[in-house]
């Protein structure tokens, strides 16, 4: 022991019989020790109460470890900004343990770019990788190539249902849909709602809310058996289309009920006020200050939001822990709180 009495890795290493290189091999899961030795320190260590410097010997070593977030690329005022935001709060953490966060983007409307950036991520030989799923057979193949190569992985935003995630940090997919279509209706009995999409889902390639749409829609089948639910797809990056697509719709399928179950809701918001109608029912998703300005201006009724920086700072602590710290994690599945949010308290909303 030192002077103060704290327990030494030198003293475990007497105790155990063993060298102070073998302990540390313990410790640092690396090098060959024998199973016999591994489970006699381990012992010693328990008994003795030690408690090793983590920052000091993580700092210590050469080895390079890395995380790498896949996310999307992002303008000013998107919902990815935020995420960012978190990402770099997790940086900042992740260098305490000698951990570096790289971050690698690719277009969320590009299955190629999607692919490509894959393909960077496992160039990087990470630790861990944190991942906002957006093409399911693209990322499940590239999730399967991560488990091949012992490389943890951890969702934000919304996950994928297969068994080798490590955690998942967002709103409960399904449940946040079914909320949804609770508050759009609010008691009334529609007769049909529109449902805005971006053009990309068509093709069911990259269809991120999915989960979400079928909580939506059992929910109105549950409780509105013969209400109609329409499908109208625009073009996030044509504002021409947009109004031309919105005006068909009105004078095709007028309903009063209208729904966006990503960060979007703003662009039908703009068209709501550019054409001065303020009759509509209308809910969307996500803290982004162009849908914040909407529902100041009750062009939305409502928000459903989320911490998206929470979510990125929190997966990239949950690599540090298992796979630094060999700490075992309390929840494999960590959902995120629903905040709904109106013209009431979207100002007060941290």
């Amino acid at each position: 022991m030192d002077d103060k009495g704290n327990i030494t890795i030198n003293d475990v290493a007497k105790a155990a019989g063993v060298s102070k290189g073998t302990v540390d091999r313990v410790l640092h899961d690396r090098g060959e020790v024998s199973a016999k030795s591994k489970e006699k320190i381990l012992k010693v260590i328990r008994d003795l109460g030690y408690q090793p410097n983590v920052y000091a010997s993580l700092l210590a070593s050469r080895k390079t470890r890395k995380i790498v977030c896949l996310v999307p690329e992002y303008s000013h005022g998107e919902f990815w900004e935020l995420t960012e935001k978190g990402i770099e709060a997790g940086r900042v953490e992740a260098a305490k343990y000698g951990v570096t966060v790289v971050t690698i983007r690719y277009d969320q409307y590009d299955m190629e770019s999607y692919m490509k950036a894959c393909d960077l991520v496992l160039a990087e030989k990470p630790l861990g990788v944190v991942l906002a799923p957006m093409f399911r057979s693209s990322t499940l193949k590239f999730v399967r190539g991560l488990s091949e190569r012992g490389i943890c992985y951890v969702y934000i935003d919304s996950k994928l249902e297969d068994d080798g995630y490590l955690a998942y940090f967002g709103m409960p997919m399904y449940q946040s849909g079914y909320l949804c279509a609770d508050i759009l209706t609010s008691g009334t009995v529609p007769e049909s709602i529109n449902i805005i999409r971006i053009e990309r889902d068509k093709k069911g390639l990259s269809d991120p809310t999915i989960t979400r749409r079928i909580g939506f829609f059992d929910y109105i089948n549950e409780k509105y058996p013969g209400c109609t639910m329409n499908n109208v797809f625009i073009d996030p990056k044509d504002t021409q289309m947009i109004y031309s697509t919105l005006d068909n719709m009105f004078d095709t399928i007028p309903s009063k009920y209208l729904v966006m179950f990503n960060s979007r809701i703003h662009l039908v918001a703009e068209y709501l006020r550019d054409r001065n109608i303020r009759d509509c029912r209308v809910v969307g998703f996500d803290v982004l200050e162009k849908n914040l300005a909407a529902v100041r201006e009750g062009y939305v009724q409502m928000l459903i939001a989320q911490h998206s920086d929470q979510q990125a700072s929190a997966a990239i602590n949950s690599i540090i822990e298992t796979a630094v710290l060999r700490r075992p994690l309390a929840r494999r599945d960590n959902f995120t709180q629903m905040d709904l949010l109106n013209k009431y308290n979207c100002d007060y909303y941290l």
